[in-house]
């Protein structure tokens, strides 16, 4: 037999054969000792010792085997139900993640579209509406009347008369002030661009009017731009505002896109019908697919999923995860929808910064119109405390309406830090 071959075979032999091996030699020995007359007693215990021992070392070795059998069959079931355990960790991560997340998905586009709608509110609108039009005497005068009074005090000295030229003349100035062209401007030019016709008619007229100089036609200018100067700054405080609203409209209508793009990666992995966008706007598409896609049917899902994955009362997690892979890619970029809900708080916040900046421009133009005399300090005054009440009702209006605290609570559920491999 070859030598390597028995050493393998020596190993395995049961230690029960090997100890009746030594037990038939002790008994051979003792019988062997009643034939044979033995010279010396003494000899006798040494034999026995060494019986005892080559025992003794035999059943030591099988005691180690056997507690190291009961040991590796504690670590291997310590294994398997380790990798159970991680399954089910992984999955439940997974789960409550997504369930989560459909909210947030749903939160997110409910609260762009109610920042989109926004300028500001109706009575702020009114209220500046009302500072810039000509007609109206919000501070006390109506521009369209004082520059008749310029006019007729300044450029005519006072000498009007409707059938003399000079009358003439004030007529053709309210004919301008009063010209629809003016009338169908929008409420951001209408004060300016009279101001700028009416010098240019005069100017026109003093080719062929001696009586109107060159150092009236300065004087009235100065006058007029008295008034110029605060509808100047008032309009261009409303400029400023219209920009900002109109480009943090445009990263909303950016960011509900990518939204778009993400939830529909989600909702195929969650295996959603997807929705059918042609023609429709990306707020109605939106809007239309969440009628369907809503947390209780992603709850169903898995509960769906752990039905189909049951085997005598218990889920195969392994093979759950294994057989839907895309699962742990949709949790994996989670944090990109996070960073989306961080990207609406900042357009958000925005928001408020783009009011201050209005609220800021407009007082400032109304204390130029007192600075240079064209209305009252206790009507600038009121003014001021009209607008500064105005405009925090309309910051009070939308943090009701758009309630960021509800995001950020939703936010705070999605552990988009965990990643699945």
């Amino acid at each position: 037999m070859n030598i390597l071959y028995m050493k393998d075979y020596v190993k395995c032999a049961p230690l029960g054969f090997l100890m009746l091996g030594c037990v038939m030699a002790v008994q051979a020995q003792d019988s062997s000792r009643r034939d044979t007359v033995i010279p010396e007693i003494r000899s006798v215990p040494g034999n026995i010792r060494t019986a005892d021992t080559t025992i003794r070392r035999i059943m030591d070795e099988l005691q180690k085997v056997t507690d190291s059998d009961r040991q590796n069959s504690s670590a291997i079931q310590g294994l398997l139900q380790g990798k159970e355990i991680d399954n089910l960790t992984k999955y439940e991560l997974i789960k409550n993640n997504l369930i989560n997340a459909s909210e947030t998905y749903y939160l997110l586009n409910k609260k762009i579209i109610d920042l989109k709608s926004r300028t500001t509110t109706n009575n702020l609108d009114v209220f500046i509406t009302a500072l810039n039009n000509p007609e109206s005497k919000e501070l006390g005068f109506s521009f369209s009347d004082r520059i008749v009074e310029l006019v007729e005090k300044i450029v005519l000295e006072g000498k009007t008369d409707k059938n003399d030229r000079n009358g003439k003349i004030v007529e053709s100035t309210k004919s301008i002030i009063n010209s629809p062209i003016f009338q169908s401007f929008t409420a951001l030019t209408p004060p300016l661009a009279i101001a700028n016709s009416v010098m240019n008619f005069l100017h026109s007229v003093s080719v062929n009017n001696k009586q109107i100089s060159q150092k009236t036609l300065q004087s009235f200018e100065k006058e007029l731009n008295k008034y110029v100067v605060y509808y100047t700054a008032l309009n261009d405080a409303n400029q400023k505002f219209e920009f900002g609203l109109n480009f943090n409209k445009d990263q909303l209508n950016l960011l509900q896109d990518n939204l778009y793009d993400h939830l529909m990666f989600t909702a195929s992995a969650l295996k959603f019908q997807l929705p059918q966008r042609g023609n429709k706007s990306i707020g109605e598409t939106m809007n239309d697919f969440f009628f369907d896609f809503k947390k209780e049917k992603v709850v169903d899902f898995f509960s769906q999923l752990e039905t189909k994955y049951s085997k005598n009362k218990r889920i195969d997690y392994e093979m759950l995860l294994r057989e839907n892979p895309n699962l742990k890619e949709v949790n994996n970029q989670l944090e990109d929808l996070i960073l989306q809900t961080k990207r609406f708080e900042n357009l958000y916040n925005e928001y408020f910064t783009l009011l201050d900046s209005y609220y800021s421009k407009v007082n400032n133009s109304l204390k130029i119109a007192q600075d240079n005399g064209l209305a009252a300090q206790n009507i600038i005054d009121s003014k001021q405390a009209e607008f500064r009440n105005l405009k925090n009702e309309a910051v009070s209006d939308i943090q009701a309406s758009i309630n960021i605290k509800e995001l950020y609570n939703n936010t705070d559920k999605v552990k988009y830090r965990y990643r699945i491999f």
